[in-house]
């Protein structure tokens, strides 16, 4: 039999402030690619990771985007608060994309599928052909029960393959964010 002495509350605290776990008002609904908190201070994110590429802001919305690699992280928020984070993948193919589908639905189960097509569109190919010429998305959404965020897989011709974890509306009032958080 192990016995395990626990840890002294600061100390805790300092373990999980240093690993990024840690939001200082409390608020990080869900750790999004173990460095995003989800609801979490735009401000204080780009405090501790300065390294980002590029910022915008537009009245109350900010984004900040950081380099995964040959990925794009994309963070935004309303208000000071982190609504959404989305990874955009490079390159975009459709074997990433099933992999990616079915680790999602493995964790979360069956998606609401979402995707809009032309009617002729019906084989693999000619999916990803109308997502190259704009005429069509693929589009999948996961929502866990009882969670205050949802998850979407995407692939677009503007931001090509995608995966964003979003804190749902009625989350983002709780928050005090007015407005489209979409």
């Amino acid at each position: 039999m192990f016995f395990f002495k626990p840890l002294p509350i600061s100390l805790a605290l300092l373990l999980l402030s240093l690993s990024g776990l840690a939001q200082a008002d409390g608020s990080c609904l869900l750790l999004v690619f173990n460095q995003y908190c989800l609801a979490g201070d735009i401000v204080e994110l780009g405090r501790r990771q300065p390294d980002f590429i590029h910022q915008q802001r537009e009245g109350d919305r900010f984004a900040l985007i950081y380099s995964a690699s040959r990925d794009l992280d994309y963070v935004m928020a309303n208000r000071g608060r982190i609504y959404k984070v989305l990874r955009k993948f490079e390159p975009s193919t459709s074997s990433r994309y099933r992999e990616w589908r079915n680790r999602l639905t493995q964790l979360y189960g069956m998606p609401q599928e979402e995707s809009r097509f032309p009617l002729q569109a019906t084989g693999l190919a000619a999916k990803i052909s109308a997502i190259r010429r704009g005429e069509g998305r693929a589009l999948l959404r996961w929502t866990p029960a009882a969670s205050p965020w949802h998850v979407e897989l995407g692939w677009t011709s503007e931001m090509g393959l995608h995966l964003a974890y979003i804190v749902t509306r009625e989350q983002m009032e709780l928050n005090g964010g007015a407005g489209s958080v979409q």
